[in-house]
């Protein structure tokens, strides 16, 4: 664990694995782990908005949960961005199969999910109002 954690504050040890890859592979994992990025902090806006913004829901702290819950995924997209970042480029270095990742479909499943719950919430919400 702590050499994971390493190679992302330290792209020396990155540089001395393998070989120097073509430039335009290192700058779309670099995309791609921009986009995780927004991604990450877009979720996070989302918790900051829902916990700010959205009014009390029919369920008792579910708007507090519901907020909790994206502040919560958005960090984590955010560390899973950076790990797999590193782990990629250190695959395109040596060559090798990039590394498989089960995480956007997880992530797919939770938002999904998410909805879910909340058009129940609305709805229920709905039906208690006159």
């Amino acid at each position: 664990m702590y050499q994971a954690v390493r190679r992302w504050f330290d792209p020396r040890e990155l540089r001395e694995v393998g070989e120097t890859p073509d430039y335009r592979f290192s700058l779309a994992n670099e995309r791609t782990f921009l986009a995780w990025l927004r991604t990450g902090l877009a979720l996070v806006a989302g918790g900051l908005a829902v916990a700010q913004f959205l009014p009390p829901m029919p369920v008792p702290h579910l708007r507090e949960a519901l907020a909790v819950a994206l502040l919560l995924l958005g960090g984590t997209v955010a560390i899973r961005a950076v790990d797999h970042w590193a782990r990629t480029e250190r695959a395109i270095r040596l060559g090798e199969e990039l590394p498989a990742s089960r995480f956007p479909a997880v992530l797919a499943l939770l938002v999904g999910l998410g909805v879910v719950l909340l058009v129940v919430a609305v709805l229920v919400q709905a039906a208690r109002s006159p």
